[in-house]
């Protein structure tokens, strides 16, 4: 079952950017198989992108759209795509959309690159690295049709809640990356974190980047299909919570503003 909450408005490379001291994910592990491997050192060097990390660390050079994908399309950006079955599926139906998946881990992103291979998809590109970078460094502001983060981290533990990807200060990055009617879309099947988010979206300041709830046709796909992992949630009796808001157009800004003047 998917809900919409509503709330009132009353120890490895600790200084790059790709594992940070405090960070929005957890560093996971994991072995490549023959496959992985194969698609990794054949396809990663056109697909994806690895953020400059440790001692070679520095600001990275701008998205470069046209010539990652060979043409000037809406582009979507897609936080913690995981092992990609969400993002090469949505990516299918929306061929007239470029995708950008950011993950930390390796063997998710293998798993991407085969699904993309496979598939056939010409629309899908990958980054390894912290999203947070990727939104201050590589990409313009007024420049992204849709973002998504479907069930980030929750970092459950209160004094980890730091370590969360969505706090006020990356909402606000988001939708100053979005273009005015751009979608922010987000899932989570942990209560907490959606109480957390929805906190978050109604405290945000109206005279700075912000997004509002959408009430019009989304420029972008919002049904996503169910992966293996919402499947256990919901089998567990988790409700996943989806989040869908939209950066306002400016005259919509200005009537928001006079409203509350």
């Amino acid at each position: 079952m998917r809900h919409h909450i509503e709330v009132n408005n009353d120890e490895n490379q600790d200084n790059s950017r790709l594992y940070p001291r405090v960070t929005s994910f957890r560093f996971r592990r994991g072995a490549l198989t023959t496959g992985q491997k194969h698609n990794w050192e054949t396809l990663w060097p056109t697909l994806g992108r690895d953020l400059l990390t440790g001692d070679n660390a520095a600001d990275e050079p701008p998205l470069n759209r046209e010539e990652w994908f060979g043409r000037d399309a809406p582009l979507i950006i897609e936080v913690g795509s995981g092992t990609g079955i969400s993002t090469a599926a949505m990516a299918a139906e929306e061929p007239d959309s470029d995708v950008v998946a950011v993950e930390v881990y390796q063997p998710g992103l293998a798993q991407l690159v085969g699904l993309v291979d496979r598939g056939g998809l010409t629309n899908v590109r990958m980054i390894r690295g912290d999203a947070t970078v990727v939104f201050s460094e590589l990409v313009a502001p007024n420049s992204l049709t849709g973002v998504r983060v479907f069930f980030p981290d929750p970092w459950p533990k209160t004094r980890h809640h730091k370590r969360r990807f969505l706090q006020s200060g990356t909402i606000e990055l988001i939708a100053d990356r979005l273009k005015p009617g751009g979608v922010l879309h987000i899932a989570t099947d942990h209560a907490d974190y959606a109480l957390w988010i929805a906190e978050l979206l109604a405290i945000q300041r109206p005279d700075r980047a912000h997004v509002v709830p959408l009430t019009f046709d989304s420029p972008i796909l919002l049904e996503r299909p169910t992966t293996k992992f919402e499947g256990r949630a919901q089998v567990e009796g988790r409700d996943v919570n989806e989040f869908v808001y939209v950066k306002p157009f400016p005259r919509q800004t200005d009537r928001n503003q006079e409203d509350q003047a």
